[in-house]
């Protein structure tokens, strides 16, 4: 055991209720390493209770995917039925995890609520995510696998074709969730990704409106907007795209009249704050009190990898909200996030911090 894993211990042996944040001033270290080695010690079997993770300020809740993010990147034109030469990156990934880890980044405390083997692919998601969201809420199944996200680019970064292994996810269930309900009770902002079955999003819902919680959903795919509660009357915010949205309505969104359109929809079945992206045309954010607003999108000359750009919106949508910004700002946000984080080649960019989001915004205004 290292001299600051023993201080830490014996800190919390004096106030088992003590935050990471007091932690951290006490020691002169971040908050960030002081959850590293905490996360360090619950591995080792040095701590076992979690009163200090309660006693904490409220966390924003994540709760969906943390998989493997696989990508191959095609050197020349993509060929179908031939080999192409390719070369390959890992990174964590999953919406709900690159969403907690963008808040992690910004300065915002989150706990992430997950499903994973028991194996390697969780252990390098662990690795890479300690740093920035508490991780003693996921739950581990030794007879699955972690989840998985396997992406072939061709060379200007554009997706080709995906593979996904999400089965893991499907433990994500109303009975597991009902083990964290002290966590959740006492959250700042509940988040869920429709990696969830559909029973645990309506049970997330009923949850929310039960305890006065804000509960934000953001969509995964196309495909499953299926799991979308029948109910969505008291949905805090819905983030989804126009791919997501014209398969939920059956319609299709040819201007930016079928766009506003399609978001008053939304707003009709009582969500309170809605955005539909579309690409390089921008979002249309609204809600009932302040209106709908287009924002164009921020032209980005070279896109090195399109992968966590929607999460990357997400999260800037969802911590500008929280820090009280107008529907305006909270969608320039968003975009400003994801067109950076297309120039990075990772999944969630490795410069973000609430500083440079800031210098970000008042660059483009």
């Amino acid at each position: 055991m290292t001299e600051k894993e023993q201080m830490i211990l014996d800190l919390i042996r004096k106030n088992p209720y003590v935050s990471q944040q007091e932690l951290a001033e006490l020691l002169g270290l971040s908050r960030p390493s002081i959850a590293n080695i905490i996360s360090g010690l619950i591995r080792k079997g040095s701590i076992l209770g979690r009163a200090y993770i309660l006693s904490e300020s409220q966390h924003v809740i994540c709760i969906g995917g943390a998989n493997i993010d696989r990508k191959f990147h095609i050197k020349e034109k993509a060929q179908l039925g031939t080999s192409n030469p390719i070369f390959s990156t890992q990174n964590a990934g999953g919406v709900a995890r690159n969403i907690a880890e963008n808040l992690g980044r910004l300065g915002m405390e989150v706990s992430l609520i997950s499903t994973s083997g028991s194996d390697k692919d969780w252990s390098f998601i662990e690795e890479s995510s300690a740093l920035y969201m508490n991780l003693e809420t996921v739950t581990q199944f030794p007879e699955k696998s972690t989840g998985s996200y396997s992406a072939v680019l061709d060379t200007s970064g554009e997706l080709v074709i995906a593979l996904a292994d999400m089965e893991v996810y499907e433990a994500i269930t109303p009975e597991l969730l009902l083990k964290h309900d002290l966590l959740l009770s006492r959250s700042k902002c509940i988040m869920v990704d429709l990696n969830c079955p559909k029973e645990s999003i309506q049970f997330l819902c009923h949850f929310a409106k039960s305890h006065d919680l804000p509960i934000v959903i953001v969509p995964v795919s196309a495909p499953k907007m299926k799991r979308l509660p029948d109910d969505l009357n008291g949905v805090t915010w819905l983030i989804t795209n126009r791919d997501e949205t014209e398969t939920y309505f059956n319609i299709e969104i040819r201007n930016e009249e079928d766009w506003k359109n399609a978001l008053e929809k939304w707003l009709s079945l009582g969500i309170t704050n809605v955005v539909i992206t579309n690409g390089k045309k921008g979002s249309m954010i609204g809600n009932k009190e302040e209106g709908i607003f287009h924002i164009p999108s921020i032209e980005t000359k070279e896109i090195i990898d399109v992968t966590g750009a929607g999460d990357a919106f997400s999260s800037a949508v969802i911590y500008s909200w929280l820090e009280g910004k107008s529907l305006i700002e909270i969608a320039k946000a968003g975009n400003i996030n994801a067109s950076k984080t297309l120039q990075s080649p990772y999944t969630v960019r490795q410069d973000l911090s609430a500083e440079k989001l800031q210098k970000d915004m008042e660059e483009i205004s």
